[in-house]
Order: C-alpha cells, then sequence, then structure tokens
C-alpha cells in the first residue's frame, strides 16, 4: 500500500503543481509505474476546475467563471499540458525534418504555429464549457480531465520513446510500464464518464481512438515516436474533443 501511495505522488509530482513531500523517493521505474494514476490525475485537476467554477458562478458571471475555471486547470498543472501542445504545433507545424522538428520544440520561444494552436484549441474549450449547464459543467471537467489522460497513456503503451528528444530533456518522463498499470489507467479513465449519458462515450470512446491511432501513425513517421510534447498536445486535443462530442449528444 505504501508503494502505492508513492507511486500516486509520484504521478501528482510530476503531472501537476500541487505540493508533495519532500522526501518522497523516485526513481525512472517509479515514474513509469506512475503513469497508471495518470487519468485519476484528471480527477484532481477537473475536480479543481470544477470547485472554481461551482463556487465563482455564485457571485460571478457563468461564463467568467468558466474562464477562471480553466485558468485554475491551467495554474494547477503549471501549463504542462499546454506548454506541450504549444511546442507540439510549432515543431510540426514549421518542421519539415525529424531533426528541425527537434530543434523548434526545444527552443523556449513561441512561435505562431502555438500562438494560433493554443489561441484556437483554449477558445473552442471555453466556447463548448460554457455552452454546458451550470451542473453538467461540474461533470464534465473531472470526466473530460480523466478521459483526456487515458489517450496518451495508451500511447505510452503502443509507441516508443523518441531516443533524440530523451537526450534533449532534462525532465524525465513516464515509460511503459506493467500491463496492470494500463488496466488501472482504463479504469480511472472511464469511470467518471459513467455519470454522463451514456451516448456519450458511445460517441467519444470510438472518435478519440480513432484521433489517436492517427497521432501515433503520424508521430512515428514524423520523429520515429512519442515525446513528452506529443502526449501534451494529444491530451489537449482529446479533452476539447470529449466536450464536443458531449454537446453533440446533448
Amino acid at each position: 500500500m505504501k508503494e502505492q501511495v508513492n507511486l500516486f505522488l509520484t504521478a501528482v509530482m510530476f503531472y501537476s503543481r500541487i505540493p508533495v513531500p519532500r522526501n518522497l523517493p523516485f526513481s525512472n521505474e517509479r515514474l513509469n509505474r506512475s503513469t497508471r494514476y495518470f487519468p485519476l490525475i484528471g480527477w484532481i485537476i477537473g475536480g479543481i476546475g470544477a470547485a472554481v467554477c461551482y463556487g465563482l458562478s455564485l457571485f460571478l458571471p457563468f461564463q467568467l467563471a468558466v474562464f477562471m475555471s480553466m485558468l485554475a486547470t491551467i495554474f494547477a498543472t503549471g501549463a504542462f499540458h499546454e506548454d506541450g501542445f504549444a511546442d507540439f504545433c510549432d515543431g510540426f507545424g514549421g518542421g519539415y525534418t525529424r531533426e528541425k522538428i527537434f530543434t523548434i520544440m526545444k527552443d523556449s520561444r513561441i512561435g505562431t504555429y502555438g500562438t494560433v494552436g493554443l489561441i484556437g484549441m483554449l477558445g473552442t474549450k471555453f466556447l463548448a464549457l460554457q455552452s454546458l449547464s451550470a451542473q453538467m459543467i461540474l461533470l464534465a471537467l473531472v470526466a473530460g480531465h480523466a478521459f483526456s489522460r487515458l489517450m496518451p497513456v495508451i500511447i505510452i503503451f503502443t509507441s516508443w520513446y523518441s531516443r533524440e528528444d530523451e537526450l534533449s530533456k532534462t525532465k524525465p518522463i513516464g515509460k511503459r510500464g506493467k500491463n496492470a498499470d494500463l488496466v488501472l489507467a482504463v479504469l480511472f479513465g472511464l469511470l467518471p464518464a459513467a455519470f454522463l449519458p451514456w451516448q456519450l462515450m458511445a460517441l467519444a470512446l470510438p472518435v478519440s481512438l480513432l484521433i489517436t491511432f492517427q497521432f501515433k501513425k503520424y508521430i512515428e513517421r514524423k520523429v520515429g515516436g512519442y515525446t513528452g510534447d506529443c502526449l501534451g498536445a494529444l491530451q489537449q486535443m482529446i479533452e476539447v474533443v470529449f466536450y464536443l462530442c458531449l454537446l453533440a449528444v446533448l
């Protein structure tokens, strides 16, 4: 049980800005195994967004509360996934070779592709969320954040880590662990959606899997595997797709 707590806290430490004990034991093996809790981190981040949205909606306009809830989730993760999405847009949008893509993604500056991508992604997310009812948005935030974090785990278990990116990053990244880790990730990723209309997952699951495996083929052809930025970009895309699918079935 203690080891599972350590794995969970490792996931919290790596995938969010939520403080963890300073003496938390760390190893690459623990980081790999902690991917089982990546969708569970989505419960926490989505819960923070839902709490902020609900609390602020009591005395602020609903649209502003939704916007502030988005900012809260970005703050809670340190813009971890948004940064990956922007780097992905810049690298894959402006790079024509594997080496050029990596060079652009390593650049700390944001380019036109990343700027336009972030504006489009965040704008679509906001418009989708504010179109939901106040009660529905609270469930959607938790379920959307959990489900969207499952798809990067599937990439980790079905693809391989790009070697050049491994050499270029100072921060480690979770890689494939044991099959039991994937099973738990699937459970954590799908469970919150059980509280939403069943038609949602009937639409969102096949659409998201199709996007995920087309995304996998694309990045493998371009750079030979996934990178941390690729996983962050996929999480952001699937989160938006989840909200759009929810609107479609409603």
